[in-house]
C-alpha cells in the first residue's frame, strides 16, 4: 500500500509540473500576441500618417502654387499644334555594320577543327533570325 501512495504522489507532482509548463507556454504566447497587436497598431498609425502626408502633398492647390512659383509655364497657343501630314519624315536608319563583332570573337576563341559547323540542309533554319527588310523611309 505504501508503494501505491508513493506512485500516486509522484504522479501528482508530474501532473503539477506539466500544468505549470502549459501555463508558462500560454503566458509566453499571450505576450507574443500582445506584442504583435502592438506592432499592428503601430504600423496602422504609420500608414495613416503616410496617407495624410500623401494627401497633403498631392493637394492640387499646393501643386498649382508650386508650379506658379518655380516654373515659367505658358498657355498652349494654336500655332504650336501641327497636322501629322506636315511633320518631317524620320531620317533613314544607317545600314547595319558589316560583320558580327561578337561572332568574330567567338570564332577566334574556338579551335579551327570545331569552328566549321556542318552546313544546314536546304529549307531548314540555322537558328539565326533573318534580318528585316530595309526600306528607304520609315515613319
Amino acid at each position: 500500500m505504501r508503494i501505491l501512495n508513493v506512485i500516486v504522489a509522484a504522479l501528482l507532482v508530474l501532473a503539477a509540473v506539466y500544468v505549470y509548463k502549459i501555463k508558462f507556454e500560454a503566458t509566453v504566447e499571450a505576450e507574443r500576441v500582445a506584442k504583435l497587436r502592438h506592432e499592428i497598431t503601430r504600423e496602422r498609425d504609420k500608414t495613416a500618417a503616410l496617407r495624410a502626408e500623401a494627401a497633403k502633398l498631392e493637394n492640387p492647390g499646393r501643386i498649382q502654387e508650386l508650379t506658379k512659383r518655380h516654373l515659367q509655364l505658358q498657355l498652349l497657343e494654336g500655332a504650336q499644334i501641327e497636322a501629322f501630314d506636315r511633320l518631317p519624315m524620320r531620317p533613314v536608319a544607317p545600314p547595319p555594320a558589316e560583320g558580327d563583332p561578337i561572332g568574330a570573337m567567338l570564332e577566334a576563341a574556338v579551335p579551327a577543327a570545331s569552328a566549321a559547323p556542318a552546313a544546314a540542309p536546304t529549307g531548314e533554319t540555322t537558328g539565326s533570325l533573318p534580318r528585316p527588310a530595309q526600306t528607304g523611309v520609315r515613319r
